[in-house]
């Protein structure tokens, strides 16, 4: 935890009141802005000082070589990299020839400012240059939720005390040089130049480059057009080379006149398309961006956001930095999936080239079900995108001599991208995180039409693999072998209990969706014989248990492994996997991220029918002890359980570090970007923590408790048509259908109908007193 804020605590913005260039690269993620096609990282106007440039356009990557020293079979051969395309946000300026570069010269004042209800970022800043020239700087920059394809900046630049003359330049630029690589395998591969140029246009006010990826073959057009407000005899003048595209506007100004230039700025992408198709394509962008002008997309932008918020918004009282980061939380998230549209949702979003610009399984397991009760568009957008990556799936399958389709680890365009072999081909557990996504949308929804449409394929594809990779011991038990589960300190293992608890209701909930359409099951091929096999493996799927300690095995075995040495691991030395050997981490007893804690999340009915909470407490207080949290996807999960086995001040402890994750660069890497499943993890360790929500087929069901400091928390649901408010006071809650027909929910197992009469109120019981558990040495989560 660092000890020195970077930015102020305020309930709908993120404000940084100086520029601090040794935060510099993580500013520029926090202050990221995307729509989940195109990405702006939060640089500075000019462009330098910079961390890391990044403009994103979601898809595009390039292909590189994956090194083996020993070849093997079913290694995948190329790797895929998010790459820096185009770069449309740089607004250069000189003050009486000399640059703008704030590390030079007298920054007198600095404020950047992220407004969560606007969706912009706005940066003020006053600067007198070496020569003695006082300025004002002014900028608000966009990337639009309405208009896909656009993104915008004003710049506005005036002298505060002399005559001065100044230079905008205005550009595009391409194959920017990037910084190098700083050894942690979570950082991205840098590519030089990957994009070659095709066509570049400069004529009055409008710019456009146009270029290609020498391997992946995609083709990139980035256009930009300008309104200039200035005094009179303010000149424009326009150029283009290779990698270059800019707009020149010269002025004189007196103090108290000003000089602006308002940008638009249209991307695209393609695979197919020709280059004149393209630049037509950016064009026409740009004159759809035209007509609505400045004023108009800062007006759709709010407009939008506003709807968002209506539905979406969570309240905290009692707790200012939750109730900032949970706002915070939400708009990165919504802008990484927003306008993703049949594409990926990045580990990273579009905030930075952390991972590469991989989406892993944390998209279905941690970010869509946050949007699945807020921005559902956005949750059948994804699956569609899984969806037309079956082909590939499909292949690797019959690679690795499988059935049905095996979903990649980590992936851009759909082909397994990972060289680690024990996730990139081990880790099937992705499978059942699609498939579960599917099923949580359609409950969530009603959505018959993509059920049928995508959802039967999804379901059937991922259950004939589980039926492939699995089999029946003499006694008919169903056994999953040698597969590495969420915890990646623990890989190549048999039964692990996550993925047979996910490979059970996967199994299960693909023999129900044929039965509910049974001619899209039959196109698929599926009979009542393959209908009947998932079933039966779904009912004899072994759970491993330990008699003798009374808890659940994270796999087969788990339990008789030697325990880590944790007195001798210093606090240096986290994360484990960047100090120590694989091999000596595979043979302990040590958990690098929820495993068997997250089954009791994901898979709380199964431990409900056939355990009581007792059991899920014992679990709990086990792998406490034994899991060190080297992945950011762990606290929220470990917030959700901690809530439900009664240790309320734990839990809190574990939000704050899902909350705080990248305000606070928790783990020194946010810089790369930003944790998205974190973020949409600070949602679930409120909602699903102290809430207490969790699906119930076609029903939702609550067990709110808060913790001490919470006076209050309130969230919106969209559930089957409906709004559900649920607002937790210490000893009540509150439960207000906001819009829809009536609905029946649980709130601590008994049921109750909300309806438009007006809300209804429930008490809320007193938390069982339970020890709670311990942690590692150096890793219990701060305490609030």
């Amino acid at each position: 935890m660092i000890t020195q804020r970077s930015y102020t605590v305020e309930p709908w913005a993120v404000r940084e009141t100086s520029l601090k260039l040794d935060v510099l690269a993580q500013s520029e993620s926090v202050f990221a802005l995307s729509n989940g096609h195109v990405g702006w990282r939060g640089n500075l106007d000019e462009g330098e000082p910079h961390g890391l440039p990044g403009s994103y356009l979601n898809g595009v990557h390039e292909l590189h070589p994956l090194p083996y020293a020993e070849a093997g079979y079913g290694y995948p051969e190329s790797g895929q990299t998010a790459i820096n395309v185009t770069n449309g946000k740089i607004v250069r300026l000189l003050v009486d020839d000399e640059p703008f570069d704030l590390r030079y010269g007298t920054l007198v004042a600095h404020e950047r400012t992220l407004d969560l209800r606007r969706g912009v970022l706005e940066r003020s800043c006053e600067w007198i240059s070496p020569a003695g020239s006082r300025i004002r700087v002014r900028s608000t920059r966009l990337v639009s939720l309405t208009q896909r394809a656009v993104a915008a900046v004003a710049y506005e630049v005036e002298p505060v005390d002399s005559r001065t003359r100044v230079v905008i330049q205005s550009e595009l630029v391409t194959n920017e040089s990037l910084p190098g690589t700083n050894g942690d395998p979570r950082a991205s591969k840098v590519l030089k130049s990957p994009l070659e140029h095709e066509e570049g246009f400069a004529d009055g006010t409008r710019l456009r480059l146009v270029h290609r990826t020498r391997q992946s073959g995609l083709r990139v057009a980035v256009a930009a057009d300008h309104v200039i407000e200035g005094p009179e005899r303010t000149t424009t003048s326009s150029e283009e080379t290779v990698d270059l595209a800019r707009l020149t506007v010269t002025s004189v100004l007196e103090p108290g006149q000003r000089l602006r230039v308002e940008k638009l700025v249209a991307h695209g992408w393609s695979g197919a398309r020709s280059r004149p198709a393209m630049s037509d394509q950016v064009d026409a962008a740009l004159a759809a961006a035209a007509h609505s002008g400045w004023d108009g997309l800062l007006d759709e932008q709010r407009g939008y956001l506003d709807d968002f918020w209506a539905r979406a918004d969570v309240e905290v009282d009692g707790d200012e930095e939750i109730q900032q980061a949970v706002r915070f939380a939400l708009f990165h998230v919504l802008q990484a999936g927003a306008r993703a549209e049949q594409r990926a949702i990045p580990a990273k979003g579009l905030t930075g080239s952390g991972y590469d610009g991989h989406a892993f399984w944390d998209t279905e397991t941690f970010v869509l079900p946050l949007l699945t009760y807020t921005e559902p568009g956005a949750v059948a957008e994804v699956l569609r995108w899984r969806q037309k990556t079956l082909p590939a799936a499909r292949e690797r399958a019959v690679q690795l001599g499988l059935n049905g389709a095996a979903f990649p680890w980590r992936t851009i365009e759909g082909s397994e991208g990972s060289a680690y072999w024990p996730a990139g081909t081990a880790a099937f557990h992705v499978n059942a995180a699609v498939a579960d996504a599917a099923v949580r949308y359609t409950e969530a929804t009603g959505d018959t039409d993509f059920e049928r449409d995508t959802g039967v394929e999804l379901l059937v594809e991922t259950a004939r693999l589980w039926r492939s990779l699995g089999h029946h011991d003499h006694h008919g038990v169903f056994h999953i072998d040698g597969v590495t589960g969420p915890d990646e300190y623990s890989a190549v293992a048999d039964d692990n209990t996550y993925t047979n608890l996910m490979a059970r209701a996967n199994l299960l909930a693909a023999a129900d969706v044929c039965a509910r359409h049974p001619e899209r099951a039959a196109a698929l091929g599926v009979d009542d014989e393959e209908s009947a096999a998932w079933r039966d493996a779904a009912e004899a799927v072994h759970i491993p248990y330990n008699d003798e300690l009374g808890v659940h095995e994270q796999h087969a075995g788990f339990t008789r492994y030697q325990q880590w040495d944790f007195a001798d691991t210093r606090a240096d030395q986290y994360p484990l996997m960047l100090h120590f050997p694989y091999f000596d981490i595979y043979r302990k007893q040590v958990v690098k991220q929820a495993d068997l804690v997250l089954a009791m999340y994901l898979c709380s009915g199964w431990f409900e029918e056939f355990h009581d909470e007792e059991q899920i407490a014992r679990n709990f207080a086990y792998y406490e002890p034994l899991t060190v949290r080297d992945s950011s996807l762990s606290a929220c999960v470990q917030a959700v359980v901690a809530a439900r086995a009664g240790h309320l001040s734990l839990a809190y402890a574990y939000t704050a570090e899902a909350a705080l994750m990248d305000l606070a660069d928790l783990e020194s890497n946010t810089r790369d970007g930003l944790h998205i499943a974190s973020l949409a993890g600070t949602w679930t360790a409120l909602v699903a923590g102290f809430g207490g929500l969790r699906r119930d087929g076609e029903s939702l069901r609550f067990a709110p408790r808060l913790p001490e400091r919470f006076s209050r928390l309130a969230f919106n649901l969209q559930f089957m048509g409906r709004s559900l408010r649920v607002e937790i006071g210490p000893d009540k809650a509150t439960y207000t259908l906001m819009s829809g027909a009536p609905l029946t929910i649980r709130h601590h197992g008994a049921a109750l109908t909300v309806n438009g009469d007006g809300p209804v109120v429930r008490p809320v019981p007193a938390s069982r007193d339970r020890a709670a558990p311990s942690q590692p040495p150096h890793r219990a989560p701060h305490a609030r």
